[in-house]
């Protein structure tokens, strides 16, 4: 791949071309030493004293040590170095730099490489841009959307738009609702995403409407699809192109960005022993006891999955919402594995074993006693029939009242 020629430049003699799969995947490997690094001058700093809390190390290494504070936040070959004030500001930048030079082999960009005070001025990280504004006796982060983003974003809507104008199809409608939807989601991290937006669509406004009112209707969404409102209000005016609804562009607002931690990983036994400790005391129990059933002929992607999908779910049937036991655990695959499907993870779906058996049965009596044993209303059983479609079984018909 490093070796591939690249169209209108030959072939490259060194470096990862920029843009292509394996920079990201190259980028991880290489600076994973430098998060280390980094992690290890203050964050992960072992002290020999056992501390009961972080927040007690941190202070104690404040008062008594010279260690620079300083946090890495990295994304491939993109990183910052987050600290409190200029001067150990000045010793992270040469001490990273020198550190990049003399053990990875890496030079930085001059020019986009500087410090930067973020309570006077922003600064621009993967199309954000960020800057510490106080609020009352604290800073917080005022982050929005890059100039040059903005203006890549309207050039890109104003193209998507420009098609569906040349030909208006269900597919050209739905490209550009998941254009959308994409964009939102992403920078829907930015505190002020709403009001970039909002220019934004004032700004393509004219434009749009000129553009699409021969070919769309520009109205209210009435009784708009689930997957429209699910991420969207329909309180915008939008487009209805081919009978599909536009997502409107102005229609987005903040996502607040929660707090993980990187040791909770299934990668390590310690990672696994944590994600274990958080789980509730009752899955935890019948977790154990899927642990020990033993299912002849399955794959240990599939048992592994199992386990996974019945803790995501809450130990919940996704058809009826029941809290299931382990002995009435069955998991089925959505698409079954005759029909080309496979054991992974988003191919599974955890069901109590009766609701499992009339899934796939085809007698009407055994069909009738289930559906009245368990009680199915009918949006379960608009459920049940899709997962009866993509066995390619027949539809239950609802049992007539008496």
């Amino acid at each position: 791949m490093l070796k591939a020629e690249i169209d209108g430049e030959g072939a490259p003699s060194r470096g990862v071309p920029q843009g292509g799969l394996l920079s990201p995947i190259l980028s991880n490997v290489v600076l994973n030493d430098l998060d280390q690094w980094i992690a290890g001058q203050w964050e992960n700093f072992e002290t020999v004293y056992p501390y009961g809390q972080q927040g007690s190390k941190y202070q104690s290494l404040k008062n008594h040590s010279n260690l620079k504070e300083g946090y890495i936040v990295r994304y491939a070959d993109d990183f910052k170095v987050l600290c409190r004030d200029w001067r150990t500001a000045q010793k992270w930048y040469h001490a990273v730099k020198l550190y990049l030079k003399d053990r990875l082999k890496l030079d930085i960009s001059p020019e986009k490489s500087q410090i930067v005070n973020l309570r006077k001025r922003e600064s621009e990280f993967l199309g954000f841009t960020i800057r510490a504004n106080k609020k009352r006796n604290k800073r917080v982060a005022h982050t929005g959307i890059k100039a040059s983003k903005k203006r890549k974003i309207k050039a890109e809507a104003k193209r998507r738009i420009q098609i569906l104008r040349a030909s208006p199809t269900a597919q050209n409608a739905i490209l550009f609702n998941s254009f959308v939807l994409g964009i939102h989601n992403y920078f829907s991290r930015a505190t002020h995403v709403s009001v970039a937006f909002s220019r934004l669509a004032y700004d393509l406004r004219a434009f749009m409407y000129n553009r699409l009112k021969l070919v769309g209707k520009h109205e209210h969404p009435a009784n708009p699809p689930p997957t429209y409102k699910k991420f969207y209000s329909t309180g915008f005016r939008t487009f209805k192109v081919a009978n599909v609804y536009l997502f409107p562009l102005a229609n987005v607002k903040t996502v607040n960005t929660l707090g993980f931690s990187q040791e909770l990983t299934p990668y390590t036994a310690a990672g696994r022993e944590r994600i274990c400790k958080k789980l509730r005391p009752d899955i935890k129990q019948q977790i154990h006891m899927l642990l020990k059933s033993n299912i002849p002929n399955r794959s240990v992607e599939y048992m592994d999955n199992r386990i996974s999908r019945y803790s995501m779910k809450l130990g919940k049937c996704e058809i009826t919402g029941m809290y299931l036991f382990a002995p009435d655990v069955h998991c089925h695959h959505y698409i079954p594995l005759h029909l080309d499907g496979s054991d992974k993870f988003n191919n599974l779906r955890i069901l109590h074993k009766d609701v499992h058996k009339l899934v796939h049965c085809t007698s009407k009596e055994t069909i009738d006693a289930l559906i009245t044993r368990l009680g199915i209303t009918e949006s379960m059983m608009d459920k049940i029939n899709l997962y009866r479609k993509k066995c390619v079984l027949d539809p239950i018909q609802p049992i007539p009242n008496p």
